[in-house]
Order: C-alpha cells, then sequence, then structure tokens
C-alpha cells in the first residue's frame, strides 16, 4: 500500500483536484471550508485503475502553514505536484520543490491544474515549458506532466494511471519489526476513546498489541485499526492507518509524537545529522544558530553545533550535531528539514546519522567527522540487515556471505541485530558469523507467524470439530522447505503460539467445541456404550447416530478408541479390559479369544478386534491360538 502526498503553491488547487480524484473532499475544518484554503492537513484515498487502494496527504500550500506542509509529506511514497496552468511556477511551488528534494521523494506526477481558465493551447505549452525547467536538477526533473481540470474533470483518468505507473516503480516498505506511527492528527469517537493516524513505518500493527506514545511512554492497547476506513486485523508498514488504542487519555498524546511497541525505540535530544544548505537561502547558516527540525510528524527547536567548519555556505553540505528543546524519535536514515524560526525560512534538510549520541563532539576532531562518514555509508548491522530482508529466513552463514562483510565485522553486527529484536534465531546455539543456525529479519518472521496462524484459524472454522490442521497442509500452505518449517512450527510451540498434537498442529487458544445438539447425541450414544460396554455399537452404527466428523472428534481428543475396522470402545471400558488382559496373562501365562469372550461376556467380533490391536502395540504376542505377555 502507497502514500501519495500533495505539493505545491497555495489556491494552485490541490484540494480540489484530491475531490475530484478521489470523492472525497479533504479539508475538514470549518474555516478551511469558509477561506476555501486549507490550513491543516487533510486526507483522502481512491483505487487506482488496477484496483490498488492509495492514500491521498492532502498539505497547505500558503507560506504561513509551511509547517503544517512538512508534518504531512515525511511518510509518503510519492508527490503530486501542482501546478495552476493560469499562474505557473510560484515561490510555494520552488519552496514545496526543494523540500521534496530534501525528504528524496524519490518519484512523482506533476499536474498542471486549472486548464480551463488559460488563454489557449499556447499559453499551456509555455507554461509547461516553465514548468520543466524548474524541475531541472530536482528529485522529479523525469515527472510525468498531466494536463487537468478538477472543474470540468478532464484529464483525471490520464492522470490516475499516471500516478499508479509512478508507483509500481516505488519499493514497498521494508518491515524491521519494529512498527512506529508518527502521528499527524489525534481526535476522540464517543464509544471508543482515543484515536491516532499517521503513515505507518518499519512494521505491522496489530489490534491487541500493547503499544506506548514516545516520548511520554504512557502505554496502551490497540483497540482496533483502520486503512481508509476499512477495519482490519493487521496494519502493514506504508499504510494511512488510524489506531484506536485504549488506556490513553486524549490529552496524553499530540501531533508529533509516536506511537510504537514498548522498549522498540528512545527518544533523545541529542543528534548528528548530514545537511545540505539550500543555494537560495538568505545566508549562510553559523555554528550555534537556533533552528526547527521536523523530523516524522514531529516539530521542535535545536540549536546547531557545526562540526568541522564555522559556517556552511549557501550549497554547501556538512556536519551538524543538533541539541534538542524537546525528545524526538528518530532513526539512522531518517530524512529531515531545518528552518529558521524568525524569519520563516526554510534552510535544507538532510538524513539522520547517528540518532543518540552519546556525548557533544569535539567541533573539529577529524577522528569524529571520518566516523560519521563511516556511518553515514551504513554501519554493518543496516548492510548485513538488508542482505537478510533479500534472503527472508536462511543461515547466518548464508546471509553473511550475501552481506559480503569480513567475520570481525560481521561478529557484532550478529549480536546486535538479534539483541535488537531485529533477528529472530529460530534454532538453539549460538550465532556466529560461519553458523548454520537459522535467522529470520523480524518483520519477515512476523508477516509468516500471522500468515500462520491465519491458516490454522481458517481450518478452524471450517473443520471446528477437527483436533487440527495437518502438519503437511500447513507447510505447503506456507510453502517452506522441511528445516525451515520444522524449526518455525517449534518456535511457535515454544512462544505458547499453536499446540502440536502428533501429526496435526491447532491454535493454542482452540479447543473442539459441540453445539448443544450435538451434545445431547453424544450423550445418547455414550450411553449405549455404558450399557454394553463389552459390545458396544459398531462403528457405522455410531456414525449414523452422531455423524462423521463428530464421531472422529470423539476419538480424537480419546473419548472412545478406535481398535478394529469396526469396534470402537468407551476410553474408560478400554482400559479397564487392557489391564484385565495383563492380569490374567501374569497370573495364567496365555489367554484365548475364547476365554477373553467369556470372560468379558462378549462376542468373538469384539473380542478378536481387540487382542489383535494388543498385538499391534505390542501390549501382547500371539503364540498360535494364544496370547502371551512379550518378553
Amino acid at each position: 500500500m502507497h502514500v501519495i502526498g500533495t505539493a505545491g503553491h497555495v489556491d494552485h488547487g490541490k484540494s480540489t483536484l484530491v475531490a475530484a480524484l478521489t470523492g472525497i473532499h479533504p479539508d475538514r475544518l470549518k474555516e478551511e471550508q469558509e477561506r476555501e484554503m486549507t490550513i491543516d492537513l487533510g486526507f483522502a484515498w481512491m483505487n487506482l485503475p488496477a484496483g490498488d487502494p492509495v492514500g491521498i496527504v492532502d498539505v497547505p500550500g500558503h507560506r504561513d502553514f509551511i509547517e503544517n506542509m512538512l508534518a504531512g509529506v515525511g511518510g509518503i511514497d510519492a508527490a503530486l505536484f501542482v501546478i495552476a496552468a493560469d499562474e505557473g511556477v510560484m515561490p510555494q511551488t520552488r519552496e514545496h520543490l526543494a523540500i521534496l528534494d530534501l525528504l528524496q521523494v524519490q518519484s512523482g506526477v506533476v499536474a498542471l491544474t486549472k486548464i480551463d481558465l488559460t488563454p489557449d493551447a499556447d499559453w499551456v505549452d509555455l507554461v509547461e515549458e516553465e514548468v520543466r525547467g524548474a524541475l531541472q536538477g530536482s528529485v522529479l526533473e523525469n515527472a510525468r506532466v498531466v494536463r487537468v481540470s478538477a472543474r470540468q474533470r478532464t484529464g483525471l483518468e490520464e492522470l490516475r494511471q499516471a500516478l499508479a505507473e509512478c508507483l509500481e516503480q516505488t519499493q514497498p516498505r521494508p518491515d524491521y519489526g519494529r512498527p512506529r506511527l508518527p502521528i499527524d492528527r489525534v481526535f476522540s469517537i464517543a464509544g471508543f476513546g482515543t484515536v491516532v493516524t499517521g503513515t505507518l513505518m518499519d512494521g505491522t500493527f496489530k489490534t491487541g498489541d500493547e503499544v506506548e506514545v514516545l516520548p511520554s511512554r504512557k502505554r496502551g492497547r490497540i483497540r482496533g485499526l483502520q486503512t481508509h476506513k476499512q477495519k482490519e486485523e493487521a496494519a502493514a508498514p506504508g499504510s494511512r492507518t488510524a489506531v484506536n488504542v485504549s488506556g490513553i487519555d486524549l490529552t496524553e498524546v499530540v501531533r508529533g509524537n509516536v506511537l510504537a511497541h514498548p522498549g522498540k525505540y528512545h527518544p533523545t535530544q541529542r543528534i548528528d545529522l548530514h545537511f545540505r544548505l539550500l543555494k537560495d537561502v538568505a545566508g549562510p547558516l553559523s555554528h550555534n544558530s537556533e533552528v526547527k527540525l521536523f523530523l516524522g510528524a514531529s516539530e521542535t527547536v535545536g540549536r546547531v553545533r557545526l562540526l568541522g567548519v564555522e559556517q556552511l555556505q549557501p550549497g554547501e553540505q556538512g556536519w551538524l550535531q543538533l541539541e534538542l528543546r524537546d525528545p524526538v524519535v528518530a532513526v539512522r536514515g531518517d530524512h529531515y528539514i531545518l528552518r529558521r524560526p524568525s524569519p520563516g525560512e526554510t534552510l535544507g534538510g538532510g538524513t539522520v546519522i547517528d540518532p543518540g549520541p552519546k556525548y557533544r563532539h569535539k567541533r573539529f576532531d577529524p577522528d569524529i567527522l571520518r566516523q560519521l562518514e563511516s556511518l553515514r555509508q551504513g554501519s554493518p548491522a543496516d548492510v548485513l540487515l538488508q542482505a537478510s530482508l533479500a534472503l527472508g529466513i536462511a543461515p547466518v552463514a548464508q546471509v553473511v556471505v550475501r552481506s559480503r562483510l569480513e567475520k570481525e565485522r560481521a561478529e557484532p553486527a550478529i549480536a546486535e541485530l538479534l539483541a535488537s529484536g531485529q533477528w529472530v534465531q529460530l534454532e538453539s546455539g549460538t550465532a556466529k558469523a560461519g553458523s548454520d543456525l537459522l535467522v529470520a529479519p523480524a518483520g519477515s518472521w512476523d508477516a509468516l507467524t500471522m500468515k500462520a496462524l491465519q491458516e490454522l484459524d481458517a481450518f478452524h472454522k471450517v473443520y471446528p470439530l477437527r483436533s487440527g490442521m495437518p502438519r503437511e497442509a500447513l507447510k505447503s500452505r506456507l510453502k517452506l522447505l522441511p528445516r525451515i518449517f520444522t524449526a518455525a512450527v517449534r518456535h511457535w510451540v515454544d512462544q505458547n503460539l499453536l499446540v502440536e498434537q502428533g501429526p496435526v498442529l491447532a491454535r493454542s487458544s482452540f479447543a473442539v467445541q459441540f453445539t448443544q445438539q450435538q451434545k445431547e447425541k453424544v450423550a445418547a450414544l455414550l450411553r449405549r456404550f455404558e450399557l454394553s460396554p463389552a459390545s458396544p455399537p459398531a462403528l457405522k452404527e455410531c456414525q449414523l447416530e452422531v455423524g462423521d466428523e463428530v464421531l472422529n472428534a470423539l476419538i480424537e481428543r480419546g473419548d472412545l478408541v478406535h481398535v478394529g475396522e469396526d469396534v470402537l470402545f468407551r476410553k474408560s471400558d478400554y482400559d479397564r479390559m487392557v489391564q484385565a488382559v495383563i492380569d490374567h496373562l501374569k497370573a495364567h501365562g496365555t489367554l484365548t479369544v475364547a476365554e477373553f469372550r467369556d470372560i468379558f461376556s462378549t462376542t468373538r467380533k469384539y473380542a478378536l478386534a481387540l487382542l489383535e490391536h494388543l498385538d499391534t502395540k505390542r501390549i501382547t504376542v500371539r503364540d498360535g491360538d494364544f496370547r502371551k505377555l512379550p518378553k
């Protein structure tokens, strides 16, 4: 699932275009509707031509609300860059383009709107030429330009197709098994409580998960999930997600907070950054300058510590360490924006290099600068994790070979991935660089676990009277190699997610439950067994009385014991007869079919069936017409 963000100058028709595409007007505030101007973030969704759902974040274009815009574009996969044909490129057009460039939004489509308000086609040609010039050297340099009129509904299908083609080239968000939701909206619903929304990153949320709000660490539990107003049991990375959280009051969470699994992230007030100063800013960036940091959906003030230089000139790049007023949640590789607080101006942006440095760096220490450059290229753990994501569940040694890391660099990275929970070890032992032990990226493992549990739930729903799903059937559904399947099952059993009963697997919470009508039939059948314990109803009679599924359930759960082709005994009667046979053989040495028949006042059919059954179980051995105890 993907998310598109709008961008462009105020009054160029972003919200009107979104409404025309989706049927949902993103301006939800009364003031926005009265002023016909987007002030805060708006949200909508639609299906692309092939039926794929896509979320849309509509952002303000007015310069006074540029900081609201920044809260919405951090989690988008592509931009819908809107330029009005009757005005062309304007100041916020260029500022929004610079922001998309800094955030490295790698794909997008340009919508040349309001073509119905232009003098003629030649004018539109001139504006498109101007637009192409403005896009030169930016991330949208090769973006497709589509001419549209939202009011006349022309060009909309072409625009949808262009967006679909654009998103086809976009990689799905990775699942690292450590979900985080930068919160961009908070509200409450009567009868449900607190709801937060955002674009989910780095993992999957499931109904029932324990979560915490960062930086306050206030804990709650996921009561419900929605994507595009559709209820979901799980939300995937990259999806616009609404989370109904129990245990957290509306007053305890604000925009910019992050929702995550407990203990997975640690807020920080110091952060190392690689930074690019825009070439058209008003002046250089100096050491100790006050700036605003926009990261995810958060906004906070910080003070710049320039590393290696006293000033950065417009267009230059460098290293910063920010000391922040408020804690933020960041991950290495996250993109961010810096703005000057007053007068308001977008300065530049870049990527997070170290989200939690322990110390204030010496500003001109060459070793520090070398370490930052090394981190920028990627830590060994990052490299190993990327190799693991490509392979899925695999032996440690195979992952290390794919990563091309030397043993000395791989060993600590292995330990880091396991300690942080980004790797799941499926077999016992010590994971080393040359180890054959199976490991899985946490996200891949969570997805496999969810699929396995869904398959078992579906089986239990279709066959509620069977004790479980055959192992081989589940292995086939999951498309796993035998070794991986065996390791996975062992891990699920250890986690008490499922139980193994011989050749079948079941959810640990599952139990065979008879309906009231079935219970009455079972009780009637067992009364017949009680009245004639050694000559009970035959198999076919039982099938006619309670049905195949109920009878199989009684056998599987041990109420009845199937000892021959057409012979069943009640478990208590079976145990009593087996013990009687053993006692007789200990006292007399031998037992015949006729003697068994007379002892239990039964027929040869039942006597022979039980004794042959005891032979197969090696409780007795046959010697001609006699049974004896095995030596």
